[in-house]
């Protein structure tokens, strides 16, 4: 009877996710790019699963050229978060089209495609790992309460990159010991494990960049030429402590944290700043990241309206400016310790004590 080999069923998987991707996603923007990530990472597994059982040259031949598509890819779901200006997509095709003449030349001369292919996923992993060390913050584009998932999503896809690197290492290795006897096994294996956890990941955490308002909400101030770097005196605080007053005063006056869409660079626009001037400011003046604090003053909310109103619980969290259920009982509990509901019947209960 015959069998279906383990990367069509991963295949499979991925084109049902594909699918949902494009059912999920808003009229006019279909073709995104986490949809063309997990098309991509579909493709490589159909392409490992002809090469595991037909090993034909052309798939040969065509199999590391879209496996070098991959890091590129992944690279560029999460930097459009980064900045929302466009960003030049050309020099990211310089190591899929370097993949691909080596690998049109394979029978030729034996290029070092493995080490080529180890070298593209190693840089993009590194990238990657680098991005999400500088936290929710650096995201300046993504949603607020989107930013923290996103950064644990980039780490778990920078790590899978890393990974992929590995594997092209051990198929160098292979080929030089056993003449690549094992290295289609070990592709398909690696493959078939790391491919669907990164295209999950990517494709679940919510990349869609929030759609930037057609009128400013308030009129940027003037900025000067000091607002475009951070103080040359990092010991100074004088000047950090006047962004905060300010960041205070729009958060007391015009409540944007109740803006579920609100990013770091609308933020910093409402305050006429550059978004890594103020975060430099929070996180040296306040020790936390701009996702923090503003979802400080979204429970601060919360709370007001759990002790002054009757309204459900579900309700306040969008109220507040919350958008999922998970984030909005997570930073509940930073801030409390406790529940909103158990928070809600002990101030109750507390009122009802009173004399």
């Amino acid at each position: 009877m015959p069998s279906l080999p383990l990367p069509f069923v991963g295949a499979l998987l991925l084109a049902i996710l594909c699918a949902r991707l494009v059912a999920g996603s808003e009229p006019g923007r279909r073709i995104t790019p986490p949809l063309v990530f997990v098309a991509a990472c579909t493709l490589d597994l159909i392409v490992v699963g002809l090469r595991w059982s037909t090993d034909l040259a052309a798939i040969r031949a065509l199999q590391p050229v879209v496996a070098a598509t991959l890091p590129p890819l992944a690279w560029l779901c999460f930097a459009r978060l980064t900045r929302p200006r466009r960003r030049a997509l050309w020099p990211h095709l310089l190591p899929v089209a370097l993949v691909a003449v080596l690998s049109g030349i394979w029978t030729l001369w034996k290029a070092p495609i493995d080490g080529v292919l180890a070298a593209v996923f190693l840089g993009y992993a590194a990238a990657l790992l680098r991005l999400a060390a500088r936290g929710p913050d650096a995201l300046a584009a993504a949603r607020l309460d989107d930013a923290p998932k996103a950064i644990r999503s980039i780490r778990l896809v920078g790590l899978v990159l890393a990974s992929f690197a590995l594997v092209d290492l051990a198929i160098a290795v292979d080929v030089a010991l056993s003449a690549g006897r094992h290295a289609a096994l070990i592709v398909a294996a690696a493959n078939l494990i790391a491919l669907p956890a990164g295209a999950w990941a990517i494709a679940t955490t919510g990349l869609a960049p929030p759609q930037q308002p057609a009128v400013p909400t308030e009129p940027p101030q003037a900025k000067t030429a000091q607002d475009d770097e951070p103080p040359a005196d990092e010991d100074d605080l004088a000047e950090d402590q006047a962004i905060i007053d300010r960041l205070d005063a729009l958060m007391q006056d015009r409540a944007p944290y109740r803006d579920p869409d609100l990013t770091l660079d609308r933020l910093a626009r409402r305050l006429g700043l550059p978004a890594r001037r103020l975060s430099a400011a929070v996180n040296r003046r306040l020790n936390r990241n701009v996702s923090q604090l503003v979802n400080d003053h979204r429970v601060a909310e919360a709370c007001r309206l759990l002790s002054t109103t009757d309204a459900p619980v579900t309700r306040i969290m969008f109220d507040a400016g919350f958008q999922t259920k998970s984030n909005f009982n997570r930073e509940f509990r930073r801030v409390t310790g406790t529940t909103p509901s158990a928070w809600r019947r002990d101030r109750r209960g507390a009122g009802a004590r009173t004399p």
